[in-house]
């Protein structure tokens, strides 16, 4: 199969999906190994692992095209979806974008509306009209059927324009043909239901990492709320933070590793070193 056919039968399965965000190889290495059968590429991560910096907008396509395919090459196994941001362009752009994905083996896309460049500012998220983010997500659907990748159609209107509005282009995105949707900054878990009864039937993405001014419900209550899918930003990338900041303050103490430091076996172990050598006897001279 496929990883978009395997993440079609995935999502169609009863179970909730959590999704941990990745950003490399090892962090899509270590998700892999964890148990997980998917995860997001998230932009936010990549961000912040590339630039050093906030996700405001200022990724390219290239890097985000580079960070997936490090995540496929530390874990082929793994069902990647890939953020798209706004496609990088008009919908010429996402389809290019949608395509490439799809041909690097994505399982699936998110594609949202928000307008780009943004305005000079951290805050708010102002959004394409109504009819531009419909020829958007259009052409997304039209250029996944080259793969089969699934599309995730966003919309970010809802601190700007209203609930009502966001619902009107979560209704708009299900004609077009998009395979999830995702309302994102829900105020509370009724905007959360109408959200998901505006889904018809399609799986429905929610970012639950805390910390964001939205509704931020446990795995157990999104299941009961409808949604289909859990989205965890943060739940690799800040203690990966923490722990550079433990081992740099050890060393700034006079010290060699901070307490929490892997063992030097099991470090080894987790990179991989014994499985580099497994392999390499086959291909050993004499």
């Amino acid at each position: 199969m496929t990883p978009p056919e395997r993440m079609r039968a995935l999502l169609a399965a009863p179970d909730f999906v959590a999704m941990p965000a990745v950003w490399d190889g090892l962090s899509a290495k270590l998700t892999h190994a964890a148990g997980f059968k998917t995860a997001f590429l998230s932009g936010s991560c990549v961000a912040a692992s590339r630039l050093g910096g906030p996700d405001l907008d200022l990724l390219s396509f290239a890097e985000m095209f580079s960070s997936l395919e490090m995540a496929r090459g530390g874990a082929p196994g793994l069902l990647i979806l890939a953020d798209g941001d706004h496609g990088y362009g008009n919908a010429m752009n996402v389809r290019r974008t949608v395509r490439a994905y799809g041909r690097a083996g994505a399982a699936a896309v998110l594609i949202e509306d928000k307008i780009t460049p943004r305005a000079l500012s951290a805050d708010g998220k102002p959004c394409l009209p109504r009819e531009e983010a419909r020829m958007k997500v259009r052409a997304a659907v039209d250029a996944a059927r080259e793969s089969g990748i699934l599309v995730m159609a966003r919309t970010d209107c809802r601190p700007t324009a209203g609930i009502d509005e966001a619902l009107a282009r979560i209704a708009m995105y299900v004609e077009e043909g998009a395979d999830i949707l995702f309302l994102d900054s829900p105020r509370d878990e009724d905007e959360v239901r109408r959200a998901v009864a505006a889904s018809k039937g399609r799986p429905h993405f929610a970012v639950l990492s805390p910390g964001a001014p939205r509704e931020t419900p446990t795995q157990a209550r999104a299941a009961a709320l409808g949604l289909k899918i859990g989205a965890f930003p943060t739940a690799l990338l800040s203690p990966a933070i923490a722990g550079m900041k433990a081992g740099l303050a050890a060393i700034a103490a006079g010290g060699s590793e901070a307490a929490s430091a892997l063992a030097a076996g099991e470090l080894r172990d987790t990179l991989g070193y014994g499985d580099y050598d497994k392999e390499a006897r086959r291909f050993a001279g004499g």
